[in-house]
């Protein structure tokens, strides 16, 4: 069996998003990740800005997303929330909407997407970077 290493350097610059440096390391076929086994599965990890949000796409493909909101970077508060449909991301302070799968805005007052982090999957180890 040979598994090749994917990488993505999909990372979008949000000039009103801070630089800090993120390398996670995550496992999603352990136990803890079990929301990561799957495609449409994700989770909230520490990291970035205000957080980080990591989707999968499909078996070999994840995106990970910095949650803090493109309109109100500097409030903590405003912090992009997954929502019950489980595909649009929401900041709670402005009611900005971004989608899952690629950040992309789907309604405002924010104008930008969600600041995207690089990602690597072996099929074992999902690497977060930028």
């Amino acid at each position: 069996m040979v598994l090749s290493c994917k990488k993505k350097a999909q990372q979008v610059n949000n000039s009103n998003i801070p630089y800090t440096p993120v390398n996670l390391t995550i496992y999603p076929n352990d136990p803890l990740n079990f929301k990561l086994q799957t495609a449409g599965g994700w989770m909230y990890f520490n990291g970035g800005i205000h957080g980080i949000i990591v989707y999968r796409k499909s078996q070999t493909d994840f995106v990970a997303l910095e949650r803090a909101s493109t309109y109100d970077a500097d409030n903590f508060e405003a912090r992009a929330k997954v929502q019950s449909d489980n595909f649009t991301c929401r900041d709670t302070v402005s009611g900005s909407k971004w989608q899952i799968v690629d950040g992309a805005v789907m309604s405002g007052p924010a104008t930008l997407p969600l600041k995207l982090y690089g990602t690597s999957f072996d099929g074992n180890t999902l690497r977060v970077f930028n």
